[in-house]
């Protein structure tokens, strides 16, 4: 058996992409519920005065939040071991920075992981995934702020003491290194300089310094977390999550070597160098330097990232790219994590190079740094699903791209990685956050919800639900 008898298989959700109900119950406005619908090739609008009359997914979405029980039972009969799902920080603080929590927020979540308890599955939180408050966005410009370590620890302690003895593992920030580029300034720490007018979601105003200063006090408050989740249930364990941006020298050029070596530093290892190793990697002192950017530390900071290193590290992968010196090569088409494209590679319908083997190289690459536990928390295709006239959804592209990257992991376990789980990304349909639509579909379960509004959110299975099942059934050894 190749896979570890206790591998946790199982899918991923956000509550951004999936719950709907952006405004029931208490739950404040996020910074995703201020984006509007948009496609491939047509970006997002970022919109901080909401437009009556604009189409804005996330305020349904597939109304995962009064249907959870329905979907977690479709996910248990797939056999699921796990259930990676995030909580909205605005449904426990609706502006974020409220004094005590909103009762109901806390009392819906406790239902969702008593109902994955009642089937025998995990649920593996992740703390904050693309819900920063958008009061703190207004009030002081979200994690630019110091201020945002008290707000968040004050939102972790809350759910830490509720959920105690309930929940094993959680994660503190969904693909925290987004934040070394434009696209996660909103996305990823809440900041929008513009509060008046609409922003086109790729094309917002970047700040670096506001961005790598917001990192830093991230990785406080996520390394404070980590110590303040094992001093209230020292049985927990607390991961990080990072996208995993697999790339290549496009040629074996040293200029195309060396410059690929700097993105991976930047992209893909500073995050994780700073919560699994606990320290500032040495390389970041001359990126600074050269791009004009200032960490401002408090005192003790230093210690802090020490003390609160991750225990496991999870990360998202989908594609890889191809990095090049050469100023006359083109970022390729869709690629939002940039690069060129790879010859070798096909692309899916968005445009994102299909890449099994750099799964491998890059499980082994992340084991060998930091050698703890990884978990692929996010890995999937978007693509446009048909119902045929007989209902059914026969979709062998996904399965295929599934059981090639399932094979890749596999033979990294063989190499000697310590992998904990898997779990595939949407793996009931939702709305994509790159592009906000639903065309862009993942899941195994399909929605009846479309870009037009329209939709009943009934649910259907796709072939891949019962090939997913047998997957999970056999541990991993019956891909076919």
């Amino acid at each position: 058996m190749t896979f570890r008898p206790d591998f946790l298989w199982g899918g991923a959700t956000a509550a951004n992409q999936c719950e709907g109900a952006w405004d029931k119950d208490g739950k404040g406005v996020s910074c995703s519920d201020i984006c509007t619908g948009g496609k491939y090739g047509q970006s997002k609008m970022i919109t901080p005065v909401l437009q009556e009359g604009t189409f804005y997914p996330s305020r349904e979405a597939i109304d995962h939040y009064h249907r959870f029980k329905e979907d977690i039972a479709l996910f248990a009969e797939m056999g699921f071991k796990v259930y990676r799902f995030s909580i909205n920080w605005t449904r426990i603080f609706p502006n974020g920075d409220e004094a005590e929590p909103n009762e109901a927020g806390l009392k819906h979540y406790e239902e969702v992981i008593d109902e994955c308890l009642k089937y025998g599955i995990e649920p593996l939180i992740t703390i904050s995934h693309y819900e920063v408050p958008f009061g703190l966005t207004k009030k002081c410009s979200a994690w630019v702020s110091r201020d945002m370590i008290g707000y968040f620890m004050n939102y972790c302690k809350a759910i830490f003491e509720r959920y105690k003895g309930k929940v094993k593992y959680y994660l503190t920030f969904n693909e925290i290194n987004c934040g070394t580029t434009a696209t996660g300034s909103l996305l990823s720490q809440g900041i929008l300089n513009d509060l008046e007018n609409p922003t086109a979601f790729m094309k917002q105003p970047d700040n670096p310094q506001q961005r790598y200063q917001g990192l830093h006090h991230q990785f406080i408050a996520s390394a404070k977390a980590v110590q303040l989740a094992h001093e209230i249930d020292p049985n927990v364990k607390v991961g990080n999550m990072m996208i995993c941006g697999t790339a290549y020298p496009l040629t074996c050029n040293p200029d195309d070597v060396l410059k690929n070596q700097q993105y991976n530093r930047i992209m893909n290892y500073f995050c994780s160098d700073v919560q699994c190793r606990g320290a500032y990697p040495t390389y970041m002192n001359r990126y600074f330097a050269e791009h004009g950017i200032t960490i401002e530390k408090q005192p003790g900071d230093d210690e802090i990232l020490k003390a609160g290193t991750v225990d496991f590290l999870s990360f998202s992968y989908y594609m890889s790219s191809c990095q090049s010196a050469d100023p006359s090569k083109q970022s390729g088409e869709g690629n939002i994590i940039g690069g060129v494209p790879n010859p070798y590679l096909e692309t899916s319908d968005w445009g994102w190079q299909i890449d099994p083997k750099g799964l491998r190289y890059s499980l082994n690459e992340l084991y060998d740094r930091y050698q703890m536990p990884l978990m692929v928390v996010e890995n999937g295709l978007g693509a446009k699903d048909t119902i045929e006239e007989d209902g059914s959804i026969n979709d062998d592209y996904r399965i295929d791209y599934l059981r090639q990257h399932i094979r890749q992991m596999a033979e990294a376990v063989k190499d000697g990685v310590d992998l904990m789980g898997y779990t595939p990304w949407g793996c009931i349909d939702l709305v994509s956050a790159s592009t906000g639509e639903y065309a862009k579909r993942y899941g195994f379960i399909y929605v009846e919800r479309y870009d037009d509004g329209t939709g009943d959110f009934s649910r259907r299975k796709k072939k891949s639900f019962d090939w997913y099942k047998k997957v999970i059934a056999t541990n991993g050894e019956d891909l076919d």
